[in-house]
Protein backbone atom coordinates (compact mmCIF):
# COMPACT_ATOMS: atom_id res chain seq x y z
CA UNK A 1 0.00 0.00 0.00
CA UNK A 2 3.09 2.33 0.81
CA UNK A 3 4.02 1.41 -2.40
CA UNK A 4 1.34 2.38 -4.13
CA UNK A 5 1.00 5.39 -2.51
CA UNK A 6 4.10 6.36 -2.98
CA UNK A 7 3.96 5.81 -6.81
CA UNK A 8 0.91 7.67 -6.97
CA UNK A 9 2.68 10.95 -5.22
CA UNK A 10 5.36 10.65 -7.83
CA UNK A 11 2.89 10.90 -10.73
CA UNK A 12 0.93 13.50 -9.18
CA UNK A 13 4.14 15.58 -8.85
CA UNK A 14 5.37 15.07 -12.58
CA UNK A 15 1.71 16.58 -13.26
CA UNK A 16 1.68 19.04 -11.50
CA UNK A 17 5.47 19.66 -12.99
CA UNK A 18 4.08 19.35 -16.37
CA UNK A 19 1.51 22.27 -15.91
CA UNK A 20 3.84 24.05 -13.76
CA UNK A 21 5.50 26.71 -16.06
CA UNK A 22 7.25 30.12 -15.84
CA UNK A 23 4.49 32.86 -15.43
CA UNK A 24 5.34 34.24 -18.86
CA UNK A 25 5.22 30.45 -20.58
CA UNK A 26 1.45 30.87 -18.99
CA UNK A 27 0.83 34.35 -20.34
CA UNK A 28 2.04 33.38 -23.77
CA UNK A 29 0.03 30.23 -23.83
CA UNK A 30 -3.20 32.02 -22.80
CA UNK A 31 -2.89 34.11 -26.06
CA UNK A 32 -2.54 31.57 -28.41
CA UNK A 33 -5.59 31.15 -30.69
CA UNK A 34 -6.79 27.77 -31.70
CA UNK A 35 -6.07 27.63 -35.64
CA UNK A 36 -5.68 25.40 -38.56
CA UNK A 37 -2.81 27.52 -40.05
CA UNK A 38 1.04 26.46 -39.05
CA UNK A 39 2.65 28.75 -36.86
CA UNK A 40 4.84 30.28 -39.62
CA UNK A 41 1.66 31.14 -41.61
CA UNK A 42 0.45 32.91 -38.50
CA UNK A 43 3.80 34.48 -37.84
CA UNK A 44 3.95 35.62 -41.65
CA UNK A 45 0.54 36.97 -41.71
CA UNK A 46 0.56 38.62 -38.51
CA UNK A 47 3.81 40.78 -39.08
CA UNK A 48 2.19 41.80 -42.15
CA UNK A 49 -0.65 42.81 -40.81
CA UNK A 50 0.94 45.05 -37.73
CA UNK A 51 2.92 46.77 -40.38
CA UNK A 52 -0.44 47.60 -41.69
CA UNK A 53 -1.51 48.42 -38.14
CA UNK A 54 1.26 50.29 -37.45
CA UNK A 55 0.93 52.56 -40.67
CA UNK A 56 -2.75 52.81 -40.40
CA UNK A 57 -2.24 54.47 -36.90
CA UNK A 58 0.52 56.70 -38.47
CA UNK A 59 -1.50 57.42 -41.28
CA UNK A 60 -4.29 57.89 -38.89
CA UNK A 61 -2.35 61.01 -36.59
CA UNK A 62 -1.05 62.38 -39.96
CA UNK A 63 -4.54 62.88 -42.10
CA UNK A 64 -5.87 64.42 -38.37
CA UNK A 65 -3.07 66.39 -38.15
CA UNK A 66 -3.50 68.30 -41.38
CA UNK A 67 -7.75 68.07 -40.84
CA UNK A 68 -6.64 70.49 -37.84
CA UNK A 69 -4.04 72.70 -39.37
CA UNK A 70 -5.74 72.82 -42.65
CA UNK A 71 -5.66 76.59 -44.03
CA UNK A 72 -7.14 78.68 -47.26
CA UNK A 73 -9.56 79.15 -50.05
CA UNK A 74 -10.40 75.44 -49.82
CA UNK A 75 -10.68 75.16 -45.96
CA UNK A 76 -14.08 73.64 -45.98
CA UNK A 77 -13.77 71.18 -48.58
CA UNK A 78 -10.64 69.71 -47.54
CA UNK A 79 -11.57 70.34 -43.99
CA UNK A 80 -13.66 67.70 -44.11
CA UNK A 81 -12.95 65.26 -46.97
CA UNK A 82 -9.65 65.01 -44.82
CA UNK A 83 -11.83 64.48 -41.51
CA UNK A 84 -13.85 61.40 -43.84
CA UNK A 85 -10.76 59.83 -44.72
CA UNK A 86 -9.36 59.91 -41.46
CA UNK A 87 -12.63 58.18 -39.56
CA UNK A 88 -12.31 55.54 -42.66
CA UNK A 89 -8.24 54.94 -42.15
CA UNK A 90 -9.41 54.36 -37.63
CA UNK A 91 -12.24 52.08 -38.90
CA UNK A 92 -9.84 49.27 -40.19
CA UNK A 93 -7.71 49.58 -36.70
CA UNK A 94 -9.71 46.93 -34.98
CA UNK A 95 -10.67 44.93 -38.04
CA UNK A 96 -6.55 44.52 -38.83
CA UNK A 97 -6.25 43.90 -35.12
CA UNK A 98 -8.77 41.57 -34.26
CA UNK A 99 -7.43 39.30 -37.49
CA UNK A 100 -4.46 39.38 -36.13
CA UNK A 101 -5.63 38.29 -32.81
CA UNK A 102 -7.80 35.61 -34.51
CA UNK A 103 -4.60 33.98 -36.18
CA UNK A 104 -3.16 33.30 -32.94
CA UNK A 105 -0.49 36.61 -33.21
CA UNK A 106 -0.26 39.45 -31.17
CA UNK A 107 -0.50 43.01 -32.09
CA UNK A 108 0.73 46.33 -31.28
CA UNK A 109 0.54 47.42 -27.91
CA UNK A 110 1.80 51.10 -27.15
CA UNK A 111 3.09 54.14 -28.65
CA UNK A 112 6.17 53.67 -29.26
CA UNK A 113 5.39 49.70 -30.51
CA UNK A 114 4.03 51.62 -33.59
CA UNK A 115 6.63 53.87 -33.99
CA UNK A 116 9.14 51.23 -34.42
CA UNK A 117 6.89 49.65 -36.71
CA UNK A 118 5.39 52.34 -38.95
CA UNK A 119 6.71 53.07 -42.65
CA UNK A 120 4.53 56.02 -43.36
CA UNK A 121 6.47 59.04 -41.90
CA UNK A 122 5.41 61.80 -39.48
CA UNK A 123 5.27 65.52 -40.50
CA UNK A 124 5.85 67.91 -37.63
CA UNK A 125 6.34 70.48 -40.16
CA UNK A 126 4.76 73.77 -37.97
CA UNK A 127 2.98 74.74 -41.32
CA UNK A 128 2.19 73.05 -44.34
CA UNK A 129 0.82 74.20 -47.68
CA UNK A 130 -2.71 72.85 -48.14
CA UNK A 131 -1.42 71.44 -51.58
CA UNK A 132 1.56 69.95 -49.95
CA UNK A 133 -0.64 68.16 -47.42
CA UNK A 134 -2.73 66.75 -49.90
CA UNK A 135 0.26 65.51 -52.29
CA UNK A 136 2.27 64.14 -49.29
CA UNK A 137 -1.65 62.18 -48.42
CA UNK A 138 -1.85 60.93 -51.22
CA UNK A 139 1.61 59.03 -51.10
CA UNK A 140 1.18 57.78 -48.29
CA UNK A 141 -2.17 56.46 -49.10
CA UNK A 142 -0.33 55.09 -52.06
CA UNK A 143 2.38 53.48 -50.07
CA UNK A 144 -0.57 52.20 -47.78
CA UNK A 145 -2.19 50.55 -51.03
CA UNK A 146 1.14 48.45 -51.97
CA UNK A 147 1.80 47.67 -48.44
CA UNK A 148 -1.55 45.95 -48.04
CA UNK A 149 -0.97 44.39 -51.81
CA UNK A 150 1.98 42.78 -50.24
CA UNK A 151 0.23 40.98 -47.20
CA UNK A 152 -2.19 39.97 -49.52
CA UNK A 153 0.64 38.22 -51.15
CA UNK A 154 1.54 36.54 -47.91
CA UNK A 155 -1.96 35.85 -46.76
CA UNK A 156 -2.52 34.09 -50.29
CA UNK A 157 1.04 32.00 -49.78
CA UNK A 158 -0.46 30.64 -46.78
CA UNK A 159 -4.33 30.37 -47.95
CA UNK A 160 -5.41 32.79 -45.51
CA UNK A 161 -8.91 33.89 -47.34
CA UNK A 162 -9.95 35.50 -44.71
CA UNK A 163 -7.43 37.96 -44.46
CA UNK A 164 -7.24 38.66 -47.99
CA UNK A 165 -10.84 39.08 -48.07
CA UNK A 166 -10.68 41.97 -45.72
CA UNK A 167 -7.72 43.63 -47.44
CA UNK A 168 -8.99 43.53 -50.57
CA UNK A 169 -11.47 45.87 -48.77
CA UNK A 170 -9.14 47.93 -47.42
CA UNK A 171 -7.03 48.21 -51.14
CA UNK A 172 -10.61 49.49 -52.51
CA UNK A 173 -11.07 51.97 -49.91
CA UNK A 174 -7.58 53.05 -49.94
CA UNK A 175 -7.36 53.91 -53.80
CA UNK A 176 -10.73 55.70 -53.25
CA UNK A 177 -8.87 57.65 -50.65
CA UNK A 178 -5.48 58.45 -53.15
CA UNK A 179 -8.02 59.42 -55.94
CA UNK A 180 -9.94 62.21 -54.30
CA UNK A 181 -6.56 63.73 -52.87
CA UNK A 182 -4.90 63.69 -56.33
CA UNK A 183 -8.47 65.14 -57.56
CA UNK A 184 -8.56 67.47 -54.59
CA UNK A 185 -4.99 68.50 -55.37
CA UNK A 186 -4.96 68.89 -58.81
CA UNK A 187 -3.15 72.50 -59.94
CA UNK A 188 -6.21 75.24 -61.03
CA UNK A 189 -5.89 75.83 -64.74
CA UNK A 190 -5.15 79.57 -66.92
CA UNK A 191 -9.33 79.71 -66.47
CA UNK A 192 -9.36 79.62 -62.82
CA UNK A 193 -10.94 75.97 -62.64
Amino acid sequence: MKKKSASLKKNSAKEVAKTERSPKDRRKASLLTPTDLKAAATKDISAALNGILADAFALYLKTKNFHWHMSGPHFRDYHLMLDDQAGEIYAMTDPVAERIRKLGGTTLRSIGHIARAQRILDNDADYVEPSDMLAELCEDNKTIAASLREAHNVCDEHRDIASASLIEVWIDETERRTWFLFEAGRPVDATGR
